[in-house]
């Protein structure tokens, strides 16, 4: 289970900081053209949800390949499920069909489990 739990790790930390890179660097007009809730939210707070999503993908990864405070990779995981339940959130509010809500979902059962995985009974 240890090394389905790293895999997942690997995943998700490349989803969210492709996902944080993205916000970080594309323009808002192309932004909000590949992902129309970015029109409701202030371009400040997609700014800030992209700073979140990399340090969450550098959270998930580098404190347990380096061994310094590898408590931190279940509390990235915990802080992205949570970033993912108010993405999941804002979907429904703006109406969306589950084509748009299902990655937020998928990522938010994804990274409950690694949370889970690694608080409980296979910590690193």
């Amino acid at each position: 289970m240890n090394v389905v739990l790293w895999v997942l790790a690997f995943a998700l930390a490349a989803v969210f900081a492709a996902s944080g890179i993205m916000k970080l660097t594309v323009p808002r007009e192309k932004l909000i053209e590949r992902t129309p809730y970015a029109a409701d939210l202030p371009h400040s707070v997609v700014l800030a949800i992209g700073v979140v999503e990399v340090l969450g993908a550098a959270g998930l990864l580098l404190p347990g390949l380096l061994g310094i405070a590898p408590v931190l990779v279940p509390l990235a995981a915990a802080g992205l499920a949570i970033t993912m339940a108010l993405a999941f959130l804002t979907h429904i509010r703006r109406g969306d069909q589950l084509a748009q809500t299902l990655p937020a979902i998928v990522l938010l059962v994804l990274s409950t489990l690694l949370a889970w995985g690694r608080f409980g009974p296979y910590p690193l």
